[in-house]
């Protein structure tokens, strides 16, 4: 693809990224995409080759952004990896700003509602999930070798600790604030056993 190409592809993947994230991606018609992003239907369909393909591609492209957000914090020189694995749950906090945070995060927004409606959307989802869960293993991995933090298994921990915020972001999205957020964060302190 060309420069203009990718440019157009990434415009439309951002705008329903802010569609989705606000209505869900069974509510957000094709037509409405277009219109917000000003592209005709003919474009669409340059770059995708249904609305099920559109959300595939979103989702591996959410990930692949969020990867390298996470990635750069957990394998940075910066703290011990306890410090960088607890900035990276912190941000879980804050729910104004970024695309890491419980209410901007797709897993959240998409996992109950894709999965049971389109098998390839769910399995991108699994895939990135799971992308993140090996990610925050190596943190904690990392945070083992410096001393910073004292478990036993680095995927089973942080597999129960994604879990747990998982859970935490849905249950904050229903009563509106972060308390359950800041409950997952106190769970994750005493599971990484800090000393």
């Amino acid at each position: 693809m060309n420069a203009k190409t990718n440019e157009t592809r990434q415009h439309i993947l951002d705008v329903g990224y802010q569609l989705i994230l606000s209505k869900g991606f069974t509510a957000v018609g094709l037509s409405e995409l277009l219109k917000a992003a000003d592209v005709p239907k003919g474009s669409f369909y340059h770059y995708f080759k249904s609305k099920e393909h559109f959300g595939e591609v979103l989702i591996a492209s959410y990930f692949e952004g969020y990867m390298e957000r996470i990635e750069a914090l957990f394998f940075s020189k910066n703290g011990t990896g306890y410090e960088r694995l607890m900035s990276y749950f912190n941000r879980w906090l804050d729910v104004e700003s970024g695309r890491c945070n419980a209410h901007k995060c797709l897993v959240v927004k998409l996992g109950a509602e894709v999965s049971d409606l389109s098998e390839t959307m769910r399995s991108e989802l699994l895939t990135g999930a799971e992308r993140i869960i090996a990610a925050i293993a190596k943190c904690i991995e990392s945070g083992i070798e410096d001393g910073s933090i004292t478990v036993q298994d680095s995927l089973s921990t942080a597999s129960t600790i994604y879990q747990q915020w998982l859970g935490a972001s849905l249950l904050s999205k229903l009563s509106q604030d972060t308390a359950q957020l800041g409950g997952a964060l106190s769970m994750t302190e005493q599971l990484l056993k800090h000393k």
